[in-house]
């Protein structure tokens, strides 16, 4: 079963979501870029790769010490296809194709994802693989893995460099020798964020399918489930560099790698541009500089954790966790912020799988 994507907004503070509830996309999408096969669709500032739908949302930056909950989701940034500028974007993002969106120096941000049925997809910052820490191929691989697997992993918030957490994706300039991208392999040439999308083979979807009719089948009696949510300035080029660490999970998949279609992939480009660079290129205004996070927490607003019983916790990429953050190969990082209060951490999942606790009689 898919897992919801609830982590909250500002604006939702008394709901226990994590990104923002919209209405379910019922008109035509506002454009398509041309992928390998077919086309990957822009919907209301989200990817659609066939079965599989990312968004990329703003959040707040974590302290680079400590080991942090998941923060929420601010909103999506805007997606704007590449190819409708073509007299203002770089050509070499002309080349590449794809979408580009606007972000702040040392910004963070958190990919969210929803899937109709089950897929693999893989998520590059740079050109470097952000669950394996290896340069970026196209096809899946086992070991290391080099994908998240979908519907099972709801979220991911930067790159897989610990045992139980990762290190957030923040924005920073390339050429800063900051990036993920310029640790791992000595250069930032390409920046931006990679995904590509693998479904499952016909064979597998139908073997999938009968599952789920076996599974409702068997359904007596079950609760409506909630409504999912469908949800510094330079140089235009952007990457992802390291943040601080935060408690998330990057789920081992236990399909074989010849139930995935290969064949039918999807993939698409994802420019990062400053802010300044956004304005020349669309002619929009961005989007306001982000929320503070010593504000935010002042507000008692909600901070979050995320527990799947059923899932077991990839191992970290021994590539990774050597990446420096930010702060430490560029400065500036305030070592002291204000703590979060326990009573404003909200659980996510279910810790105790179907377990029943006794108690006293």
């Amino acid at each position: 079963m898919a897992v919801l994507r609830n982590r909250i907004t500002v604006e939702q503070a008394v709901s226990p979501c994590r990104c923002l509830l919209l209405e379910i996309q019922t008109t035509q999408p506002k454009g398509e870029i041309m992928a390998d096969k077919a086309p990957v669709k822009i919907v209301r500032d989200q990817l659609v790769m066939g079965p599989v739908t990312v968004e990329f949302q703003r959040t707040l930056r974590i302290p680079e010490t400590g080991l942090h909950h998941l923060p929420p989701g601010l909103g999506r940034f805007p997606l704007r296809r590449v190819e409708d500028y073509p007299d203002t974007v770089p050509p070499e993002w002309l080349a590449r194709g794809g979408v580009m969106l606007p972000i702040y120096q040392r910004e963070a941000m958190w990919l969210s994802f929803d899937a109709s049925e089950p897929a693999a997809l893989q998520v590059g910052v740079g050109k470097v693989c952000s669950v394996s820490g290896l340069p970026w191929i196209e096809h899946l691989v086992k070991d290391p893995q080099n994908y998240v697997v979908l519907p099972d992993q709801p979220w991911l918030d930067g790159i897989n460099a610990g045992d139980g957490f990762i290190r957030q994706f923040v924005a920073v300039p390339l050429g800063s020798g900051a990036t993920v991208e310029g640790q791992v392999t000595g250069q930032e040439t390409h920046g931006g964020v990679q995904l590509r999308a693998v479904g499952l083979t016909e064979q597998a979807l139908e073997a999938w399918r009968e599952t789920q009719r076996v599974a409702e089948s068997e359904v007596c009696f079950e609760m409506a489930a909630p409504m999912a949510c469908p949800e510094a300035i330079g140089s235009a080029d952007m990457g992802l560099g390291a943040g601080g660490r935060m408690r998330q999970e990057v789920y081992t998949d236990d399909r074989r790698l010849a139930d995935y279609d290969e064949g039918g992939a999807q993939r698409v480009f994802v420019h990062l541009c400053s802010a300044a660079q956004w304005a020349a290129i669309t002619g929009e205004v961005p989007p306001s500089t982000p929320v503070d996070r010593d504000a935010y927490v002042s507000a008692g607003l909600p901070w979050f954790d995320y527990y799947d019983a059923d899932a077991q916790d990839l191992a970290p990429s021994q590539i990774l966790s050597k990446v420096k953050t930010v702060g430490e190969k560029l400065g500036g990082e305030d070592a002291s912020f204000v703590p979060v209060d326990p009573k404003t951490v909200i659980t996510l999942g279910d810790p105790t799988s179907n377990e029943v606790t006794d108690g006293n009689w």
